[in-house]
C-alpha cells in the first residue's frame, strides 16, 4: 500500500489551508484504497507556535507519522522544460520519480515538466504564468495542488492547456505549492 504525503503550512502557530489538504486527502483515499472514512488531519496537528514550519503528514488508510520541520526556502531561478509521461496524479511519499528525473538535468535549479505537449510542473510546485494581466495555470497539472485549488477558487488562476512555444508570450511566472503559496519568480530563465 503506498504511502501518501501531505505537506502542510504552518505560521507562528497557524495551520493554513487546512480545508484544502483535507478534501485532497480523502479524495485520494477514496481513489486509491476505497476508504470513504475521513481522517481527520487536524486533530493529528499540534502546531508550534513560533516560525514558519513545514508539518509534514504520511499516510494511508490512517495516519502513520506527523513531523514539524523548520521552512527553509530554495532561491530557484533556471529552469528546464523536460518531457515526460510520468503519472504523479496523487501526493506520494515516495518521490523517486520526480526526484530521477530532476537529477539528469543538474545544470538547472528546476525543472518543468512538459507531458503529452503541454506544460504541468516543476516537481515540487505548480505553476502560472502572466499573460495580459491574468495569472494563467495548466489545466493539466501533475498534481493538483492544494494551494492551486484555493487560488482558482477565489478567481485569481485561470486555467488552460500552455504549450512551451507560448512562453514568448508571457509577460511573467511564479510556483505555487503550499510552503511558498503564490510566488512570482522576478529573475528567470527557461530552457527547453
Amino acid at each position: 500500500m503506498p504511502l501518501l504525503l501531505e505537506t502542510i503550512r504552518i505560521n507562528n502557530g497557524q495551520i493554513e489551508n487546512l480545508k484544502y489538504h483535507q478534501q485532497r486527502c480523502d479524495n485520494s483515499r477514496k481513489i486509491l484504497f476505497n476508504d470513504t472514512k475521513p481522517l481527520d488531519l487536524a486533530s493529528k496537528i499540534t502546531p508550534p507556535t513560533k516560525g514558519l514550519i513545514r508539518c509534514r503528514i504520511l499516510y494511508d488508510t490512517a495516519i502513520r507519522s506527523v513531523e514539524y520541520i523548520p521552512y527553509v526556502s530554495k532561491d530557484l531561478k533556471t529552469f528546464t522544460i523536460v518531457k515526460s509521461d510520468i503519472d504523479y496524479s496523487h501526493k506520494f511519499a515516495d518521490r523517486s520519480i520526480l526526484e530521477n528525473l530532476k537529477a539528469q538535468y543538474p545544470q538547472s535549479d528546476e525543472i518543468i515538466i512538459e507531458k503529452d505537449g503541454y506544460l504541468t510542473d516543476t516537481t515540487i510546485s505548480n505553476i502560472a504564468f502572466l499573460k495580459d494581466g491574468e495569472w494563467i495555470t495548466p489545466s493539466n497539472p501533475l498534481l493538483p495542488g492544494t494551494m492551486r485549488a484555493k487560488l482558482l477558487k477565489e478567481g485569481f488562476l485561470k486555467e488552460k492547456l500552455i504549450r512551451k512555444e507560448e512562453l514568448s508570450s508571457f509577460q511573467g511566472f511564479a510556483l505555487i505549492n503550499a510552503m511558498i503559496g503564490f510566488a512570482p519568480i522576478n529573475d528567470f530563465n527557461i530552457k527547453g
